[in-house]
């Protein structure tokens, strides 16, 4: 069977203690994971500095009219 291609990329990123403590307790303020936290930075940045633009939101549907 063939593998789905992933959207996510795993590495390994090496980061000070000082960093890490730092990312671990805004992580905990905004109720994220820490891999939750690393990306949302590094997103925001990358949209800061015009490299990624924002996700375009997916429209919502209208309901559907009933008839009575």
């Amino acid at each position: 069977m063939a593998k789905k291609e992933s959207t996510t990329k795993s590495f390994v990123l090496r980061v000070d203690g000082a960093t890490m403590d730092a990312i671990e307790a805004w992580a905990a303020d905004e109720f994220r994971s820490v891999n939750g936290q690393i990306q949302w930075i590094l997103a925001e940045a990358l949209r800061k500095s015009g490299r990624m633009k924002k996700p375009k939101a997916k429209p919502i549907d209208p309901p559907e009219e009933t008839s009575i």
